[in-house]
């Protein structure tokens, strides 16, 4: 997560106003850059944008440009890019982030997107029957759209309900040029289960606030579609599960726990242990696989430990509010002077808008183990094992733990061996990786989802 601000531009030497493309090539993926700077009435404003990886209007935290040298910094990501202008009116310089360097080039022209090819995904027309659904969580006014796959054949099929990770996802929940929910539902649907995808509320064809929203109020977005599919004679009843991906693998859970008629779950990368603890080890893993050395990581992970101990604590959001931006200004202030430039007011009051979100508030306080305890349907967990998001080892241990003190017996839990947080098939497990992988869901993973599912249903 980018928790970054706005600073003025200043010094500037030449007209670098306007709109700014260029591709930054990381190892084998090719990613497409955006900046778009502006002139406001107290002086510049910058934004990045990374169209590839869905990102857009990032701040800029501080632009100059002196001496034909322009020079932007993203404080919040690691992100420093300097270059020079030509006489061509293009930008030849070095793009940094975490300790590592590459060659990029700006230009006043549009670079339009390179299709990645993406072997797996299905093609119409499909084996089996496809339908756009909408149905109603009633309770808070929402209406929820998706898309619904039966097997051709007639009868009344196993179900499951796909549950998509943090972040605004569509019914594909796509990301990085890919659709896991879609090769995954194809999948399932084509080996004769029923399968419900919808749109996150507030997203794409769903109504709603999705900024307003936390994992609980997804959890009832998925009770209604649960509802929805005993509305179905194409559906057993008895037989409906869950299937939830990062996210999606506590909501699953926490609905399961409250409501007997989920049949089983299928957690995906799902979190075993408190939101504070997750985001703090995710964060030490990616930064270490980057190559961020041993001092720049204590450092963040002291910075960010005292903001979430604020978050845990607080009980106001209006207080919160005031406590984390006193605690930012003092971190800010403990600096070394040659940083505290990018880490200005408005870095400060964007965090601060950030970790005081309804989303991040009940992330960071919640802890899956308290509805993992109550799940009494089969549990299937698994996690790649070089997943850095939402790490195998600890977060598997915490989820059978968990079912285990439950009394639930009827659990499988594993980790499958160089797979990342998408259940790709990769090399580091960074999510740099995720768009230039042209595999979407490892066919061992798919095996292993359909393979237990079956088990459950037949």
């Amino acid at each position: 997560m980018l928790i970054i601000g706005l600073a003025s531009l200043k010094g500037w030497g030449q007209d670098v106003t306007g709109t700014w493309s260029g591709v930054l090539k990381v190892q084998s993926a090719q990613l497409r850059l955006v900046f778009h700077i502006q002139k406001t009435a107290s002086g510049y404003s910058a934004t990045m944008d990374s169209p590839d990886q869905g990102a857009k209007g990032i701040p800029v935290t501080s632009v100059s440009c002196e001496n034909s040298v322009l020079k932007l910094s993203v404080a919040g990501a690691g992100v420093e890019y300097e270059g020079t202008l030509g006489a061509d009116g293009s930008v030849t310089g070095t793009f940094s982030q975490l300790g590592q360097t590459f060659p990029l080039s700006l230009s006043r022209q549009a670079i339009e997107e390179e299709k990645p090819a993406r072997p797996q995904e299905p093609q119409k027309p499909y084996p089996y029957r496809e339908e756009e659904v909408f149905f109603e969580n009633s309770e808070d006014g929402v209406t929820l759209a998706g898309t619904l796959t039966l097997p051709q054949k007639k009868g009344a099929f196993p179900a499951v309900v796909l549950v998509g990770g943090s972040g605004a996802q569509n019914r594909d929940e796509e990301l990085m040029g890919h659709k896991p929910f879609l090769v995954l539902a194809d999948y399932l649907t084509r080996n004769g289960i029923a399968v419900l995808r919808f749109d996150d509320r507030g997203t794409a064809a769903s109504t709603g606030d999705f900024k307003a929203a936390t994992t609980y109020d997804f959890s009832k977005d998925t009770e209604a579609a649960v509802k929805y599919l005993q509305t179905r004679r194409e559906v057993n009843k008895k037989k409906i599960g869950l299937a939830g991906h990062s996210e999606g693998g506590s909501v699953a859970p926490m609905l399961a726990a409250r409501n007997k008629d989920v049949a089983f779950i299928v957690l995906l990368a799902g979190v075993g242990i408190r939101g504070d603890q997750l985001l703090l080890l995710q964060q030490e893993l990616i930064a270490k696989a980057s190559g961020v050395g041993d001092e720049d990581r204590k450092l963040a992970k002291s910075f960010n430990e005292g903001a979430f101990s604020r978050i845990l604590q607080a009980t106001d959001t209006k207080q919160l509010t005031g406590t984390l931006t006193d605690y930012l200004k003092q971190a800010v202030d403990s600096m070394p002077s040659s940083a505290r430039e990018a880490y200005n007011d408005s870095f400060i009051k964007s965090s601060v808008e950030v970790m005081t979100s309804p989303w991040m508030q009940y992330f960071i306080k919640y802890d899956p183990t308290v509805a993992l305890e109550k799940v009494k349907c089969p549990v299937l967990a698994i996690n790649g094992g070089k997943d850095l998001q939402v790490s195998a080892k600890e977060n598997l241990e915490a989820i059978r733990a968990a079912l285990d003190k439950g009394g639930n017996k009827r659990v499988t839990t594993k980790e499958l061996p160089g797979l990342n947080h998408l259940f790709q098939e990769c090399t580091t497990g960074l999510p740099t990786e995720y768009y230039s992988i042209e595999q979407t869901f490892s066919p061992v993973a798919l095996n292993e989802i359909l393979t237990w599912i079956k088990a459950q249903t037949d």
